[in-house]
């Protein structure tokens, strides 16, 4: 079974996701941080692949995807640090990255290496749901791959529930429609948008992103949803820290706060 279906069978609430990017703040330390995340108890990892021209993420990730390609990152340079990381790593892995550098690497060449080093799947923001159906899905599905997408307030109750019929693993349910970013709090109008989800009882679940970086918004998150994506704020703190086990307790402390 897929690592991320597998992680929602076993574990229904309280799920804790944490972005960071490939390449920052250093070349060598994806590995270093996907296993720091692991032994601090964080139950998936989004591993971002930079790109010069991010626009759904906010100057936070803009910033750390600048750095990681003036360092050098590279989709093949991503690949080779995840070469036999899968001994040591036993939580879901999942490439989030733009249309651009993917199929620039060529979308079923990126498949099967995500296959031989242990990725499960891949959220990528500006694919087109049409072509997702005619293009993606199929050869993401050969090679066993999850492709999860994307829902906002602005989404139709139809268009959910078709996204949630043409999908598996789970849906990233976005607090807002702006950018990536911390947030202090989360308004009616997103409470309304959580709720609004949340009583459609969708076959799989949903994790909510975007704004998540104390403890109020998490517990928000939690009560709508499976759980809760961490980017901005983790990266924010692996940033300032430039160590990912001084980040990780750093953020995990906010949250408790």
């Amino acid at each position: 079974m897929n690592r991320i279906n597998q992680l929602f069978k076993t574990k229904t609430e309280n799920i804790l996701s944490i972005y960071f990017c490939a390449g920052h703040p250093t070349l060598q330390g994806t590995a270093h941080t996907i296993k720091t995340l692991q032994q601090r108890g964080i139950d998936m990892i989004e591993i971002g692949i930079p790109f010069s021209d991010p626009m759904a993420d906010g100057p936070v990730i803009q910033n750390a995807a600048t750095k990681a390609l003036r360092n050098g990152m590279s989709l093949k340079t991503l690949f080779s640090q995840l070469e036999g990381i899968r001994p040591e790593v036993s939580i879901p892995l999942i490439l989030m990255g733009y249309l651009n550098p993917i199929m620039h690497f060529g979308f079923e060449a990126f498949c099967q290496r995500c296959t031989e080093v242990g990725i499960d799947g891949m959220i990528i923001p500006d694919l087109p749901f049409r072509d997702y159906l005619e293009t993606y899905k199929p050869v993401a599905d050969r090679y066993g791959l999850r492709i999860i997408m994307l829902i906002t307030p602005e989404t139709s109750d139809e268009r959910i529930r078709f996204i949630d019929q043409h999908t598996d693993g789970f849906i990233y349910m976005v607090s807002s429609a702006s950018t990536t970013g911390a947030q202090h709090s989360f308004d009616d109008t997103k409470q309304a948008y959580f709720n609004r989800i949340h009583n459609m009882h969708l076959q799989h679940p949903c994790m909510i992103g975007f704004g998540i970086s104390n403890r109020q918004t998490l517990l928000s998150a939690q009560a709508n949803a499976a759980g809760a994506i961490i980017g901005s704020k983790f990266v924010s703190l692996l940033d300032q820290t430039g160590d990912p086990a001084q980040a990780t307790d750093l953020l995990l402390k906010a949250l408790e706060a």
